[in-house]
């Protein structure tokens, strides 16, 4: 009983790419939640969550989400290739970017960034450059449009961004947040793609794929507001942080996706 449980809410959804189920889903946040709150304690001894440590780790982000395209792509196979693919390859990703982290930490000191930032920036464009010689370009309107819708909704939110207080590191948040909005409604509306995750996928469903560009609005207004409540600099912006990454990595692997059409 125990293992036909793990196959079907676990293994499964990998193997079979049948997407996020209830089960699975509360796994991973509550692991997710466990790990956020021990790297918080470990890293805001160490290290100030300013804008050069936002900045610093987004070349991270974007490598990741490239290399997941390799398993979208079919460049790797099983079992392998389950690595590539959700939750491993953020645990993945997340090893290589906390290693090289602790590196530059100890080699610069306080100019940890440029290392740091350097190193993900060749990661980062030696994983595109690879897909951009190996696969053809379909779609540049993917890459194009949902982006243009991104910048508009960004520019909306500008001005509520300075009545709630929030800088530069939540309108990036809030950016990704809307990028991976668009990028989800374009691709379900005009490529053929559909949702993985479990209320998205009821909300699509049940309204279409517009929908989640006025949740993901209002819902991240709010969480910027809550957010911004917080004394704690830290602790604030590194919620920021991890939920930029919630944003940021989807987005991209999906405009990224859609733009090769894999």
């Amino acid at each position: 009983m125990i293992w036909e449980f793990v196959k079907k809410y676990y293994i499964d959804s990998i193997v079979y790419k049948t997407g996020y189920n209830p089960v699975n889903t509360a796994t991973w946040a509550l692991i997710l939640v466990v790990a956020v709150y021990y790297l918080y304690r470990f890293l805001s001894k160490r290290i100030r969550f300013d804008e050069r440590f936002f900045l610093s780790n987004v070349p991270y982000v974007l490598f990741g989400s490239f290399l997941r395209i390799f398993e979208d792509a079919g460049f790797v196979k099983p079992p392998l290739s389950y690595m590539l693919m959700s939750p491993f390859i953020y645990v993945l990703v997340f090893l290589v970017t906390f290693a090289s982290l602790l590196t530059s930490l100890k080699l610069r000191g306080e100019r940890y960034w440029v290392f740091h930032c350097t190193l993900g920036s060749v990661l980062a464009t030696f994983t595109l450059s690879f897909l951009l010689l190996n696969l053809r370009v379909r779609h540049l309107d993917a890459l194009f449009i949902p982006l243009t819708f991104a910048i508009s909704l960004t520019a909306v939110f500008y001005p509520i961004s300075r009545r709630i207080g929030t800088d530069g590191m939540g309108i990036l948040l809030f950016f990704s947040h809307m990028l991976d909005a668009s990028a989800t409604f374009y691709g379900i509306t005009y490529l053929g793609y559909w949702e993985l995750h479990v209320v998205p996928r009821i909300l699509v469903n049940k309204f279409g794929a517009w929908i989640l560009i006025p949740v993901k609005f209002a819902v991240f207004v709010a969480i910027l507001w809550i957010i911004e409540r917080e004394e704690n600099y830290q602790l604030r912006n590194f919620v920021k942080f991890v939920l930029l990454v919630l944003g940021l990595a989807p987005a991209t692997r999906d405009v990224t996706r859609m733009v090769f059409y894999v």
